[in-house]
């Protein structure tokens, strides 16, 4: 016993010069999985790669250590552009995506970071697995074909299929599989632009026996359980490429609310060609409706007009495709200008000159467009001095002109353009256009005190020209600044009254805008503009918005307001309170930020300080909350600190912390703690008293104890200062067995992420997961598994081994409890005699595919030779079994616990509460059990202790 409290007492120097030193550690970070991964591998530079199905359910967990506790995000990169997974972050430690897809692989990183250092980063490479059906497209070579499209030809049969990871092809004719110099009359190659993605069978100059059916075979090697993929074509003396032939008119021209229907049928083509229809490029509208080769749109609109296309496709040769075009008729946008002699450059209309009425209408189909002129509400026909003309080769189509020659004053009038259709169906578009001796080319103006406008940000403002004349115009408005659009985001927005409205304006909508005079429904005169100045007042913006400063009384600080812009940004005045008290007062000269001073910060002096900046627009705020609040406390979480006490009942726990900027405040004369178990309502509380100042980094201890095995409690810590409480801090903690120098006793419920440091054998074919019945699917396994864990509860955690796919029969999976050292009961540190341990542990094998759960016995310097310790096969029943056996070994020891996959995936098998404790087993239960015998001649060997086990559990 000497030696072991001689290694107590090392491990408590060690302990104490952590303490000295600080236990700030920088972050550590590690990613594993659990879930459905089909295979995990190394790849150089440690990087990771997951391999997981399509469909299936990813989930990785990021674990961390590092003090204070760290900060963890996933991220992404890689993938497609369509996963909006990389423009945003996970701020928690498990990443799950159910039913993943192939475009969500990529490599996924964990940061973590406390501020220490700099932060870890740790990557993993997901990488998606699937298979899509193959499809077989034929071929012949161009110039080869003829109306008979095999024959004595020389035919190509492609074969394609989307999968990762690269898919392999094989070919069958009949039931005989093909490759390459099998058939003199076959070649098998891949084409050089696709290598690796199909597979092509060259059949050279038919001959009767390549009239068979052909198979094409894609695999990818049953890599994650994906089965192989084959597609069937059928090759025969009539096999064809499509042809079709639509039986409607081309253009097919309809009124508005018609019902058209387009007929589309196959004449030739084997196999039996399918046919699609599309419009344009884009998809058939929703109302469209498709049987076979019929098209119908009912009550068609004349946004459904275009270029409607057949297309037939049976993989043989290229598809066909035949098209017809849907002319929908109809008239829209009506328009009119006046040109006053065109010949003399005069923008007045006067007697004795020319005047040109000019009127422009959009007609669909632009053919059946039909003009006709009214004078006073009668018809008007072409003359000598009135000339009526329908084209103009310096305006689009559409355009209809009458021409004034010699104008006299019989001529003022109203005259009427109306357009129409041929055959009409379309109602007419008719346009009043008035001649008089008080028509008048317009004049654009902005009114007196509407330029400049100055307006503050938020409100509605109308920027507005005046515009006389005779017909008004249409105004357009635009930025002076071409490039810059309008705030509706056009450059060009359109006013009938001269009026722009601009609702909720903003600072960044200050410049100027012309508002200028179009020549439709106006005189086609030189355009009129003018200029608006709008000018956006907004409050100041100022930093910081707000700030938490902590101070402990007497020490002086400062506080900073800066003005980051304003407008105006003349005459800034600002004001410092407290609360509402005013402390100083005054206007900014040629700084951009003011400052207040506290000399020595007394308790009247804690509180929200602000700094209110001023202009004619409103006022920007900096505000700082002062107080004397310590920073919160911050658990230490990478010692283990499990105090083990002889009562079996009973045990405590070392709390361990450090404080955030203990020096920042006054100093902490103690801490709160409260405590309760969890579940329960009901807190504890005591203080514990603090000697002297903390210093930065310091570990601080507190022992708890009577805690009830196995409860879990939530601590809170709180520290207190001559300022009063500060932030609280809280965590869970729960029991899990010591792990010490030497074995006395361990007992692990699998309920921390760590599970008591059992490790997976690297040599096994899959993994034990760590689950609980709240978290796990069980409808992806049913009639399965446990339901809670060993005590009830779904809440808690045990470990099973998952038999779904990729998982097969007979594949192992081994989970290591810690290495133990023997006890030596020699003063000399010499084992005399194998001690005896007690090994137990729940388990749970339900399921009609159950496979065998085994115990070994592992050793130092027994190396491949585990001894086996108890085994059991087959379904138990869906309940919790105990075992228990004895060990007697005589070395530093493993206990190694093998889960074997059965024929079925309802196979799991589950553990729980694995306890070793030193002398015989009471009580076993009646089980198949079986107790390892010591050898027949003992073993004297030197013992040598080591410092492992806890060098490991500090580092965690």
């Amino acid at each position: 016993m000497g030696l072991v409290f001689g290694l107590l007492w090392l491990f408590n120097i060690f302990l104490e010069g952590i303490h000295c030193q600080g236990v700030y550690a920088p972050p550590t970070v590690r990613i594993i999985h659990s879930g459905h991964a089909c295979n995990i591998e190394e790849e150089r530079y440690t990087e990771r790669v997951y391999t997981i199905r399509e469909g299936e359910t990813l989930e990785l967990a990021c674990l961390v250590s590092g003090h204070p506790r760290p900060q963890i995000r996933w991220t992404k990169t890689a993938g497609s552009a369509s996963d909006r997974f990389q423009d945003s972050s996970v701020f928690n430690e498990t990443l799950r995506i159910i039913r993943i897809q192939r475009h969500q692989g990529g490599r996924y990183y964990c940061k973590a970071e406390n501020g220490l250092g700099s932060p870890a980063i740790k990557s993993i490479r997901v990488d998606v697995y699937y298979l899509d059906d193959p499809i077989v497209t034929v071929h012949q070579s161009i110039g080869e074909a003829k109306e008979q499209f095999y024959y004595e030809r020389t035919v190509f049969l492609r074969c394609m299929a989307n999968s990762n990871p690269p898919v392999r092809y094989s070919w069958r004719r009949g039931k005989e599989f093909l490759s390459q110099g099998s058939d003199k009359g076959v070649e098998i190659y891949e084409p050089f632009f696709t290598q690796g993605e199909t597979k092509i069978l060259k059949l050279k100059n038919l001959r009767p026996q390549d009239y068979a059916n052909y198979s094409c075979i894609a695999s990818v090697r049953n890599v994650c359980g994906i089965p192989e993929k084959n597609v069937l074509f059928k090759l025969s003396n009539k096999t064809a490429s499509p042809t079709i032939k639509l039986l409607v008119e081309d253009p097919i021209v309809v009124n508005p609310g018609q019902s058209v229907t387009l007929v589309c049928v196959t004449s030739g083509g084997e196999p039996t060609p399918t046919l699609t229809w599309v419009r344009n490029t884009d998809e058939l509208s929703k109302k469209s409706r498709l049987n076979g080769g019929t098209l119908t749109l009912p009550a068609i609109s004349m946004e459904e007009a275009g270029v409607y296309s057949c297309v037939a496709s049976n993989n043989v040769g290229n598809p066909a495709k035949k098209s017809t075009a849907i002319v929908v008729r109809g008239l829209k946008k009506g328009r009119f200008w006046i040109t006053p002699d065109p010949y003399h450059n005069d923008d007045n209309i006067q007697i004795g000159r020319e005047v040109k009425i000019s009127c422009q209408v959009e007609a669909t189909p632009a053919e059946e467009l039909l003009f006709s002129w009214l004078k006073n509400g009668r018809p008007l026909r072409s003359s000598e001095r009135m000339v009526i003309t329908h084209t103009d080769p310096d305006v689009q189509p559409g355009t209809t002109n009458l021409d004034i020659i010699d104008l006299k004053f019989t001529d003022f009038g109203t005259y009427t353009c109306v357009a129409a259709l041929k055959n009409g169906g379309i109602p007419e578009v008719s346009i009043d256009v008035n001649i008089s001796s008080t028509t008048v080319p317009p004049e654009l103006t902005v009114p007196r005190g509407k330029s400049p406008m100055v307006v503050q940000e938020g409100d509605t403002v109308d920027l507005q020209c005046l515009v006389s004349g005779k017909p008004k115009p249409i105004i357009l408005w635009s930025r002076a600044d071409k490039e810059v659009p309008m705030p509706d985001g056009s450059l060009q927005t359109e006013s009938y009254d001269g009026v722009l409205r601009i609702v909720n304006v903003s600072r960044e909508m200050t410049g100027t805008y012309r508002c200028a005079t179009s020549q439709y429904n106006g005189f086609n005169v030189k355009p009129r503009e003018a200029l608006v100045e709008l000018t956006v007042q907004y409050p100041p913006v100022v930093e910081p918005v707000f700030t938490e400063i902590r101070q402990g009384l007497g020490r002086a600080f400062t506080l900073n307001c800066r003005v980051l812009r304003a407008h105006p940004s003349k005459v800034l005045k600002y004001e410092w309170k407290l609360g509402t008290r005013l402390l100083t007062m005054g206007q900014f000269d040629q700084r951009d930020e003011t400052d207040y001073h506290v000399r020595a910060l007394n308790r009247e002096g804690y509180g929200e300080y602000t700094c209110e900046v001023t202009n004619e627009a409103g006022v920007g705020a900096c505000r700082f909350l002062v107080t004397g609040r310590a920073y919160a406390p911050e658990f230490y979480y990478d010692t283990y600190s499990a105090l083990w006490q002889n009562r079996p009942r009973v045990y405590g726990f070392k709390l361990q912390w450090t404080q955030q900027n203990p020096l920042s405040v006054d100093r902490i004369v103690a801490y709160r703690l409260g405590m309760k178990q969890t579940g329960q309502s009901r807190w504890w509380e005591q203080e514990i008293p603090m000697e002297g100042a903390i210093a930065k980094g310091e570990l601080i201890t507190h022992n708890l104890t009577e805690l009830i095995k196995p409860e879990a409690y939530l601590v809170r810590l709180t520290p207190i200062t001559r300022f009063g409480e500060g932030d609280s801090t809280d965590r869970i903690i729960r029991y899990s067995a010591p792990v010490n120098p030497h074995l006395r006793e361990f007992q692990c419920s699998f309920e921390d992420e760590a599970v008591c440091m059992f490790t997976q054998d690297k040599t096994d074919d899959f993994d034990w997961t760590r689950h609980s019945a709240a978290t796990r699917d069980t409808k992806y396994t049913p009639n399965t598994g446990p339901s809670s864990d060993r005590a009830g509860s779904k809440q808690s955690f045990y470990m099973y081994i998952e038999t779904s796919r990729p998982r097969l029969e007979g594949e192992k999976a081994r989970l290591l409890t810690p290495t133990f050292n023997v006890a030596p009961k020699s003063p000399y540190g010499t084992v005399t005699a194998a001690p005896t341990y007690c090994f137990g542990f729940y388990y749970h094998m339900y399921g009609k595919h159950i496979g065998a759960l085994n115990a070994y016995l592992r050793q130092k310097g027994h190396s491949g030779s585990d001894s086996s310790l108890w085994n059991l096969v087959g379904n138990q029943g869906d309940r919790w079994k105990q075992a228990k056996v004895n060990i007697h070994p005589i070395a530093s020891f493993q206990l190694v616990l093998e889960g074997i996959r059965g024929p079925g995936i309802e196979g799991d098998i589950a553990i729980d509460d694995v306890t070793i404790e030193e002398g015989e087993c009471k009580d076993p239960p009646p089980n198949n059990l079986r107790s390892l015998s010591p050898p027949t001649t003992p073993h004297i060997w030197q013992f040598l202790v080591t410092l492992t086990l806890v060098f490991v559990g500090l580092q965690r």
